[in-house]
């Protein structure tokens, strides 16, 4: 989603026990803004400010799944290459 005005998304968020596992809750007025919701998928990376969220897109998924496809077919080539 683009914005013309950044605005600050900056929110306290809050963890919670899931299972053996630990999730954060997002606002629904953070989901809606970014057009998410429940069973979408994000990414994080660390950046030097802290954590970056992003919305993973089907584009991305297929990229991915065709580099890993490519990477299997000249697995040995990839390998020399490497070396």
């Amino acid at each position: 989603m683009r914005m013309n005005k950044p605005e600050s998304l900056a929110r306290q968020l809050k963890l919670i026990r899931i299972g053996n596992s630990t999730g954060v809750i997002l606002p629904k007025e953070l989901l809606e803004r970014l057009d998410l919701q429940a069973g979408d998928s994000l990414s994080c990376h660390q950046t030097p400010d802290g954590l970056a969220l992003a919305a993973r897109s089907d584009g991305f998924e297929a990229q991915l799944a065709e580099a890993r496809k490519l990477m299997k077919s000249y697995r040995n080539a990839l390998r020399e290459l490497a070396k």
